[in-house]
């Protein structure tokens, strides 16, 4: 390629890769967290944006004709659900079809991790196929917090921006409600079959009252869906062992990718506790808030004046977004847990003084392990049985957290498993899960068990 090649390539990155405004246009969220994502497309709705949530794992052979297999999986999860959308969608509207009615949504994230160049990959694909070089990226990113600036009126970002966190928020609840009452339902599926009703329903709910932040009526709602689906278990049930999931965030989401592993694991006998999505969005707001400080304290050492001021503005806003989200989600909590003992979330703060006092990791990284190492101890703290740390093959941050934490776990000895995935048949996967299951069980019978109403 020749360097007036290149720079048409940069050009193309940075004109069709960014913030771009969403009226008008039809916004594609992709699947990282099902409920997530369909909660957080109506929500786009309640702000009068057209959104519309992605089929997902229906178009990776469409990925692989794109792709060498050595990019990160999710990568190419994400790159097939665009390409089979696309493809789709061509096939229905034939040359009614135009790229430009459309915006990708996919956000982005600053450091080593590989997350960081999907949306530039995903756009040389996309320059690549015929009819998708003005299909948009819109690109919120880890570097401002996932802003909202630029995508809707300057009026309305902040309030779109707590309306989505707090979707994501009600998704992570009622993904811990069906991982707490599916391994005790009466009849087999009928808690899956609940769960698709209750989001479906929830949507219409998004979709009416999010954009009038409505939340009360909306957690209303969400007490009826607990209530409801408390009637489908059988009480008497004694309490299975459990076992706390962390990993990298879009594997341990994402059920097709990581072959059903909550499903499975709950197959064996197990009560299964995973990470939520907004552990994410609540560590990057933390993150951000502890590095504006620093750069605020340095500057002010040396005197430079504007320089701190600016600092100290960036630190305010941060704080304030990090406090918000701890307001809000706390919020959500307390209107569940009198119904059902769901174990609540995270607060970053705290999981930064547990692991500053393990002395394993630090937050200061700014990076996946951290976080994830912070909410094995808190695991631990709150008597699992066992840890699967899930995550794409060779994903770097995960490995580091399986360096760092197994041997951890073995001194303390609680059974702990990695499982990587990258889409193909694993031959020995359920054997090693089988094993870490019976080491569970055991792990169970030697330390008794928390009893926990149903």
């Amino acid at each position: 390629m020749n360097p007036h090649e290149h720079r048409h390539t940069f050009d193309t990155i940075n004109a069709n890769v960014g913030k771009f405004h969403l009226g008008g246009k039809t916004v594609l969220v992709p699947q990282m967290n099902e409920i997530a994502a369909h909660l957080f497309s109506a929500t786009l709705r309640g702000f009068g944006i057209r959104a519309k949530t992605l089929e997902t794992y229906r178009g990776l052979d469409l990925a692989k004709a794109h792709m060498s297999g050595k990019e990160c999986y999710p990568c190419m999860v994400t790159m097939g659900d665009i390409l089979y959308f696309v493809d789709q969608e061509q096939k229905r509207l034939g040359e009614k079809f135009n790229a430009d009615d459309y915006v990708y949504f996919l956000p982005d994230a600053e450091g080593p991790c590989r997350f960081g160049m999907y949306t530039k990959y995903q756009r040389l694909v996309l320059d690549s196929c015929l009819g998708t070089g003005r299909l948009r990226i819109d690109a919120i990113t880890s570097d401002d917090g996932y802003s909202f600036e630029g995508l809707l009126d300057e009026s309305r970002q902040l309030d779109l921006r707590k309306a989505s966190y707090f979707s994501l928020a009600v998704g992570d609840v009622m993904d811990r409600l069906l991982w707490r009452l599916r391994p005790y339902e009466k009849e087999p599926g009928t808690m899956d079959a609940f769960i698709q009703k209750a989001m479906a329903h929830m949507e219409d709910v998004f979709e009416a009252h999010a954009g009038r932040k409505k939340f009360g009526t909306i957690l209303d709602r969400l007490e009826e869906i607990i209530r409801e689906g408390k009637s489908l278990i059988d009480p008497t049930l004694p309490r299975k062992p459990l076992i706390g999931v962390v990993g990298e965030v879009f594997i341990r989401m994402h059920p097709p990718s990581n072959e059903d592993l909550i499903r499975t694991l709950e197959s064996f006998g197990a009560e299964v506790v995973n990470a939520s999505l907004t552990e994410w969005v609540d560590f990057v707001s933390y993150v951000n808030y502890k590095r504006a400080r620093g750069r605020f304290r340095q500057n002010l050492k040396q005197w430079r004046i504007a320089a701190a001021k600016s600092c100290l503005r960036e630190t305010i806003g941060y704080r304030l977004d990090y406090f918000y989200q701890q307001f809000r989600k706390n919020k959500v909590y307390k209107r569940v847990t009198p119904l059902i003992d769901l174990i609540e979330d995270h607060d970053m703060a705290h999981l930064d003084r547990v692991l500053t006092k393990a002395d394993l990791f630090t937050f200061d990284l700014g990076t996946e392990p951290g976080v994830c190492i912070a909410s094995v101890l808190e695991h631990i703290d709150k008597g699992v049985n066992g840890v699967v740390n899930v995550y794409p093959f060779t994903c770097m941050h995960s490995m580091t957290v399986s360096a760092i934490i197994k041997p951890k776990m073995n001194e303390l000895r609680i059974p702990y498993l990695d499982i990587s995935c990258d889409g193909t048949a694993q031959p020995g996967r359920e054997a090693a899960i089988r094993t870490f299951l019976y080491q569970v069980h055991q792990h169970s019978r030697r330390n008794g068990g928390k009893e926990r109403r149903l």
